[in-house]
């Protein structure tokens, strides 16, 4: 396992990039570094404090394996963090927590033992905010799991994020996709003794959506993903395994949530049940655009489907859903990890720019979450990973922008308000440009 290359950002970095960068808001600009470089916090902060945790819902999402993060954080971490005020005069920026403990962001108590604060250096970026611990949290299944194991949310609460299968077929280095760590986050978890479920029953879920349902006005949206299937998962297909899924919640709850589906890219056929089920979202991700570099990253893609097949799904699902509403996502900045990736930011955000033009072209909105070096995946073990620069975020969000404009497409749908001081998605800032005016 390679460690991933510490990097720093100053003051006098943010204050060079708030300049360089008119078109994005700052807000953007600083979540971005904060998804790039983690945080760490101090253990007397997160003490006294009732809040909602890390459910680590499908991946890690940090930057250090869970058996050496320090014992008075472990499991203790928040799901997000919200900040506001400080040097920058931030409006309200909901960030999700990786953990790095060499971040140069650190979470710590303010001036006078005031609240959580983030510091850069000793610099007050702002005031933070912990995600409140939703009422239904308090009840326990009839098999004693909480409901932050079966049904958790994310996003202050906006979408139950369900997980039904929390590993993967595609698996080793032949196959899995060399930045996901679903598979090494199921073993860390089961390692530490977590109760954590590798297929979750439908019976289970409807009992805690019933709890949401009846206690619960935050969320707006579910999700319904896991790992690929590429035979056989409890005797069903892969399309029939997530139907279950889809077509229990729906029966339950018509309409109550927007159901959206994470999975494969899938022929039309297959889809139209879905959608017919009540299922009004798709996100066939395709991870990265360059096809040399999805051979690549993505070897059990390539094999099963291939990277042109992906392709011709993800735009021809829009016949079934609507354009809009095929939200595929990529993994931003894989373009430049190494060995394979690009030299250059330019080159990285050319090739990546090329996808969005083709995608935005067809109606679809591709977004994107911010790579996170989780240690115990493919790309960790065959290189020192150095993450990508600052600049290639803040050029991949203005491409992005300009992209979405140029096209005049409606704010993706199923993802809150957009905007600054609004935007819920919390591992990317694609939300938060939306509708900037620049200044």
């Amino acid at each position: 396992m390679s460690a991933t290359v510490l990097d720093t950002t100053t003051l006098d970095d943010l204050e060079g990039m708030e300049r360089s960068y008119r078109s994005i808001p700052f807000e953007a600009i600083l979540k971005q570094d904060i998804l790039r470089l983690g945080l760490n916090f101090d253990a007397e902060t997160l003490s006294g404090i009732d809040f909602k945790q890390k459910d680590y819902f499908i991946f890690t999402f940090d930057h250090v394996p869970l058996d050496q993060q320090d014992q008075q954080i472990r499991f203790r971490i928040p799901e997000e963090i919200r900040i506001s005020g400080g040097h920058f005069n931030l409006l309200p920026t909901i960030v999700s927590v990786r953990v790095n403990p060499e971040s140069p962001y650190r979470v710590a108590a303010g001036p006078n033992g005031g609240g959580p604060t983030l510091y850069l250096g000793s610099t007050d970026l702002g005031s933070v905010e912990f995600p409140p611990v939703p009422a239904f949290y308090k009840h326990r299944t009839q098999k004693g799991k909480s409901p932050g194991e079966i049904a958790p949310v994310i996003e202050w609460g906006y979408l139950i994020y369900l997980t039904v299968f929390r590993n993967c077929q595609y698996f080793g280095a032949t196959e899995e996709c060399a930045f996901c760590d679903i598979n090494h986050n199921y073993r860390q978890q089961k390692q530490q003794d977590r109760p954590y479920t590798g297929v979750k029953s439908l019976e289970e879920i409807l009992e805690v959506l019933e709890w949401i349902d009846q206690e619960d006005q935050t969320a707006q949206v579910y999700t319904i993903t896991g790992g690929s299937v590429l035979t056989q998962l409890r005797g069903m297909s892969e399309t029939d395994f997530y139907f279950q899924y889809a077509e229990g919640i729906e029966k339950r709850f018509p309409g109550r949530w927007m159901g959206k589906m994470v999975v494969q890219a899938w022929e039309k056929e297959e889809l139209l049940r879905f959608k017919d089920v009540g299922i009004q979202i798709y996100h066939p991700n395709y991870e990265v655009w360059d096809p040399e570099l999805f051979k690549v990253l993505c070897p059990g893609k390539t094999a099963w489907i291939g990277r042109d097949t992906w392709v011709r799904r993800i735009v021809e699902s829009a016949e079934i859903f609507g354009p809009s509403r095929v939200i595929p996502n990529f993994v931003g900045g894989v373009e430049l990890s190494r060995p394979h990736g690009f030299a250059t930011v330019e080159e990285a955000v050319a090739s990546t720019g090329e996808g969005l033009d083709y995608f935005m072209s067809h109606g679809v909105v591709p977004r994107f979450t911010t790579w996170c070096p989780e240690p115990y995946t493919t790309l960790a073990s065959e290189a020192e990973q150095t993450m990508p620069p600052l600049k290639y975020f803040l050029e991949l969000l203005t491409v992005w922008k300009a992209t979405f404009e140029k096209y005049k497409l409606p704010v993706p749908p199923g993802y809150g308000e957009p905007g600054p001081g609004k935007a819920v998605f919390s591992v990317s800032a694609f939300m938060d440009v939306i509708g900037y005016q620049g200044r």
